[in-house]
């Protein structure tokens, strides 16, 4: 479960840092648009890892032996890009307005990823309905104190979340790597 959490914390990082560049740009805090962001991005982050698992189900036979191999690669690009992304422009620079169209737009785009990562789910050890429910409610939470953050001027945290994120979950693809071949 504790490794379930870290993974949850490790995939919120990208809707955090996206939060947070929402969050600056308001004057006062909005409590009703925080709670939009935190849906919006709790849901997406949420369902794409089922998405992932249940396409992994399909794969299942054919990578059994190599599963530990496939979560390590997927887990490690997903990792590395969100490394990557933390050095570039942040993608709110350029949003006027956060309507629910460019929320949907965004939850999906920092949620992407985390299909990815829907293939490790059964190595991990919850079923898969306490996976998902535990991804998306730290999503939502990270999200909305991202907005909160935001609006405090935690503007300059943005990169350091994805720098973070990226890191715990090329570090949760080598657990798992080293657990299935090494101690195994």
């Amino acid at each position: 479960m504790v490794e379930l959490l870290i993974l949850a914390v490790a995939l919120s990082m990208d809707a955090f840092a996206v939060s947070l560049g929402l969050g600056s740009k308001q004057a006062v805090f909005d409590r009703w648009l925080a709670v939009k962001v935190g849906i919006f991005f709790g849901f997406f982050q949420g369902l794409m890892p089922l998405i992932g698992y249940l396409a992994g189900i399909g794969l299942e036979s054919f990578i059994e032996s190599v599963d530990h191999w496939v979560a390590f690669v997927l887990l490690s690009l997903v990792g590395s890009k969100m490394i990557y992304e933390s050095f570039g422009e942040p993608v709110e620079e350029e949003i006027s307005q956060v309507t629910n169209k460019v929320l949907l737009l965004l939850a999906i785009a920092t949620s992407i990823d985390a299909m990815a990562a829907g293939f490790t789910l059964t190595l991990m050890g919850p079923t898969v309905a306490v996976s998902v429910f535990v991804i998306g409610l730290t999503t939502f939470v990270f999200s909305y104190a991202g907005v909160w953050f935001g609006t405090r001027g935690g503007a300059y945290l943005e990169s350091k979340a994805e720098l973070l994120g990226g890191a715990v979950l090329i570090a949760i693809g080598l657990k798992i790597l080293v657990e299935h071949t090494l101690l195994g």
